[in-house]
């Protein structure tokens, strides 16, 4: 009796467990507590387990309050999300959790917008201020992750004494879904290199699993860097998707000039993000190599100029030169001349031919001796007209076989 009352109380609390976590499988509990089936109550467990885990997967949003003024804060807590993942959470007019934020990001309060990352868990907790969004209430806390797989879970607020207005009417009939994954078409240039807008075609698929045409649709394509939040622009596909068919789209997407790195270029459509696709863009090298050859020719270049300036600014020393080259020419002539004294000596004519030289002086009949010093040659004499020299380049000294040598001797 004791073993079944054991069993019967272990159902009951089995049963009880089954009921807090997961209200579906509490039937099944209150009826394998009426059996008292052990094989029931571990199938149970089981359900509610799996029960549970499904239900932490799925992101999930709390306020501390439902209505707060502008200048205060609310409290968000989060449960369900991916472990370590970047959020953004921020406070979005004309929106409800049904329909998502109608308008994007643009019906958003994106300044007071809060990051925030989750835990190991996927849980977290922060403060987000209070601010008015550009669009009118109903209002929601809205929090989407900022980078990986898209993900977002809305709480609805209110902000007092923010305006209220009616939402937009649904369009019903045609809603188009993406069939094939996104791609970028195109590559850079020659200008791209140099630092020009780099710019891609954004292909994609699309198909029409509503009950009415498409006719012109307006899709969002945005472009993000990092952490930033996508920048949107409109652009409209001319065209017809009829109800059933599917049709090849494709959208042009341009960057800033000189943009480099990792970029995210996402698609929506309808107020839902349908597509996202990375883009990475080279560094413009171009740019790199103009600014290292400027900072070369630039120096270069002034130097050159404050050179020619120089030179031509200095007095001109051409005359001046050409003066006292001509001076010291004129020197060195007087100083190779064979007189000394202030007046210059009378030259000798040259002797008569067949006449006979006339008989040096010896030192010892008391007459001047000669000098042997060589008298150069100067430029309008040639060696052999040289008065004061002889064709083999001697002075005019008396000659052993001379009479007047042999009568002296």
């Amino acid at each position: 009796m004791s073993f079944v009352g054991d069993r019967a109380r272990a159902a009951v609390r089995a049963a009880a467990v089954a009921l807090l976590l997961v209200p579906v499988t509490g039937t099944a509990a209150v009826s394998v507590a009426a059996t008292g089936s052990a094989a029931s109550t571990g199938s149970a467990f089981a359900v509610s387990a799996v029960s549970a885990v499904s239900a932490a997967g799925n992101p999930a949003v709390r306020l501390s309050a439902s209505e707060a003024g502008t200048g205060g804060s609310v409290t968000v807590t989060g449960s369900g999300w991916r472990p370590r993942t970047l959020l953004m959470m921020m406070i979005c007019g004309r929106s409800v959790p049904s329909r998502g934020v109608i308008g994007g990001t643009n019906s958003c309060a994106n300044a007071g917008g809060r990051a925030v990352t989750t835990d190991a868990e996927g849980d977290f907790e922060k403060r987000l201020p209070v601010t008015e969004p550009p669009a009118p209430c109903p209002c929601v806390v809205h929090v989407a992750t900022d980078t990986g797989g898209q993900a977002a879970a809305d709480a609805v607020f209110m902000v007092a004494g923010h305006p209220v207005a009616p939402l937009p009417k649904e369009s019903g009939g045609g809603r188009l879904s993406v069939l094939t994954d996104t791609r970028l078409d195109g590559s850079g240039g020659v200008l791209t290199w140099f630092g020009a807008p780099p710019a891609r075609d954004l292909v994609f698929t699309v198909g029409n699993v509503g009950t009415a045409s498409v006719k012109d649709p307006v899709f969002q394509v945005g472009t993000s860097h990092g952490v930033f939040a996508p920048q949107w622009e409109e652009q409209q596909w001319r065209g017809t998707v009829a109800p059933g068919r599917k049709a090849l789209i494709t959208l042009p997407v341009e960057l800033a000039a000189g943009a480099h790195g990792d970029y995210t270029v996402s698609l929506r459509y309808g107020g839902k993000v349908l597509a996202e696709q990375p883009w990475g863009v080279g560094r413009p090298w171009g740019v790199t190599l103009f600014w290292i050859l400027l900072c070369v020719v630039v120096p270069a270049a002034v130097f050159r100029i404050g050179m020619a300036v120089v030179d031509r600014a200095r007095p001109r020393r051409s005359a001046r030169r050409a003066g006292r080259h001509r001076g010291l020419r004129l020197a060195g002539l007087t100083l190779g001349l064979p007189w000394r004294g202030g007046s210059p000596a009378p030259s000798s004519p040259p002797p008569a031919p067949g006449s006979a030289p006339e008989p040096a002086k010896s030192a010892a009949a008391g007459g001047p001796v000669p000098k042997t010093a060589t008298t150069p040659a100067l430029p309008w004499f040639t060696p052999d007209s040289d008065p004061g020299g002889t064709a083999n380049g001697q002075l005019s000294a008396p000659q052993e076989n001379s009479p007047t040598t042999k009568g002296n001797t």
